[in-house]
């Protein structure tokens, strides 16, 4: 027998796919507003939580109590920590260097082209990486070990990226010398503490929705989270020119993990 029901898997799929068009709205317009597109990197975590709530919703008196509890209950944790640590940080600087270069290739109109070229992608992205979230919360039947496991690993990479971003948020506040790199606590093994636990985070998702079919249809979700934080818009583009800004960089580079966490190379 079937663990979903093909009449709620569309409903959802379309009030959320409402839902992140709603959100990515919203916050062009405030970029527009506020002269700052930067804006959507705070909205990103709460379009999540936007979209999980509608999926809730439209998915009512479908699937397992537990589950449904469990998985909003993570991206709830997730995309809030996540918008108020990106809101702190907004609010200590202007507009973000990679939308400074990003928009100053604008052929026309700026507000146009990031419409096109960032709020669109963003929230395809949103929608597509969110299917583990929406297909889990009209999935029958118990959580299950495999789903608790899940949920585990996603609260362990909520702890993770959590605790990483406080220990670089101390080491900026009581450096020095603005050229110096971080290497101490979890930085010490990965370059990059916080996109290493977004990924725990979205594969805990995805072990919670591929504990019942179709859940483990959505696997390209996390495929692709995986890939931008360390191929896309993540690792790679914040280490294209960041050795010129701190020279102790390629250093760290060459004996520091890029990703998975592990034991410092000896130079």
């Amino acid at each position: 027998m079937s663990d979903v029901a093909l009449g709620p898997v569309v409903v959802t799929l379309a009030a959320s796919a409402g839902a992140v068009a709603a959100t990515m709205l919203v916050a062009f317009l405030l970029g527009v507003v506020t002269g700052r597109h930067s804006i959507v990197d705070i909205i990103w975590g709460l379009g999540f939580v936007v979209v999980a709530l509608v999926a809730l919703v439209a998915s009512a008196g479908q699937g397992s109590g537990t589950r449904r509890l469990v998985v909003v209950t993570l991206v709830a944790l997730w995309g809030v920590r996540l918008a108020v640590h990106v809101g702190r940080r907004a609010l200590r600087s202007g507009e973000d260097r990679r939308y400074v270069a990003l928009l100053a290739r604008a052929p026309g109109s700026r507000d146009r082209y990031a419409l096109r070229v960032v709020y669109l992608p963003q929230g395809l992205v949103m929608w597509w990486v969110s299917l583990p979230v929406q297909l889990a919360l009209v999935e029958r039947g118990p959580i299950g070990l495999l789903g608790l496991a899940g949920a585990a690993v996603a609260l362990g990479g909520i702890a993770f990226e959590a605790i990483g971003d406080a220990q670089l948020g101390r080491f900026l506040a009581e450096r020095t010398d603005r050229s110096a790199v971080m290497d101490r606590g979890l930085w010490r093994y990965t370059r990059h503490p916080n996109y290493f636990g977004d990924a725990c985070f979205w594969w805990g998702i995805y072990v919670v929705a591929a504990a019942r079919a179709p859940g483990a249809l959505t696997v390209l979700s996390p495929v692709v989270m995986t890939a931008l934080l360390t191929r896309g818009s993540g690792k790679a583009l914040l280490e294209r020119d960041i050795a010129d800004r701190r020279p102790g960089y390629a250093d760290y580079v060459r004996r520091t993990s890029g990703f998975v966490p592990l034991p410092p190379r000896r130079t």
